[in-house]
């Protein structure tokens, strides 16, 4: 029982890992979900459902081996705090495919497929990021990532802001603004989680460099 307790236990970047890559899984399913407007969505929304709990699961067995593992690979606060903002990533996707399936599909247009590309992109990056760290990656090579996945998040700061232009200009329908306000606001949060996350692994990374 002892050795158990004072074993460096490596399992914790697994679990992470598996958790960067379901959050990258909800990503993709997400844009099939966007595929299948104006149809039937309801195996695509459960197939984000089923990964979005699958990611729970992960998260919640970080949590208990915390509880148990006295050596951890890195510092417990850390652990806990990726494994937080990784969490955030699934759970918002989930809500943006809720409204998709809801969302009348004339109002699918091409700026929403464009910042679930962005988001797509941002879950590659976390993916890497996360996945560096095992690998113990030098500080220049986290610092690469770190910069795409800030770009990535400008780029959907600057893309909100011309779309809600356009919404505020008054010529757009009121219940389109509400229903497109919304969903804009979601996917540039997902976006933004994506970095909490990569933020989160660069500054792990600083502290051990």
């Amino acid at each position: 029982m002892f050795s158990s307790l004072f074993k460096r236990d490596d399992t914790f970047y697994t679990l992470l890992e598996a958790s960067a890559a379901e959050a990258r899984n909800c990503a993709i399913l997400l844009k099939d979900v966007m595929t299948h407007m104006g149809a039937d969505t309801s195996s695509q929304l459960d197939a984000i459902h089923q990964s979005r709990r699958k990611h729970k699961r992960l998260t919640q067995e970080v949590t208990e081996r915390l509880c148990k593992t006295f050596i951890t690979p890195l510092d417990r606060e850390d652990i806990e705090h990726l494994s937080s903002a990784l969490h955030k990533i699934p759970k918002t996707v989930e809500k943006i495919a809720e409204r998709l399936a809801l969302c009348p599909v004339q109002y699918a247009n091409d700026i929403v497929s464009r910042q679930i590309n962005l988001l797509d992109l941002g879950t590659v990056e976390v993916v890497n990021m996360v996945g560096a760290l095992r690998k113990k990656a030098g500080m220049e090579h986290i610092q690469d990532m770190q910069d795409r996945l800030q770009h990535i998040e400008g780029d959907g700061d600057k893309m909100l802001m011309d779309l809600l232009r356009q919404l505020y200009n008054g010529k757009a329908d009121p219940i389109e603004v509400l229903i497109l306000k919304d969903l804009y606001e979601l996917l540039e949060r997902a976006i933004d989680r994506c970095r909490d996350a990569g933020n989160v692994v660069f500054q792990v990374v600083l502290k051990y460099s």
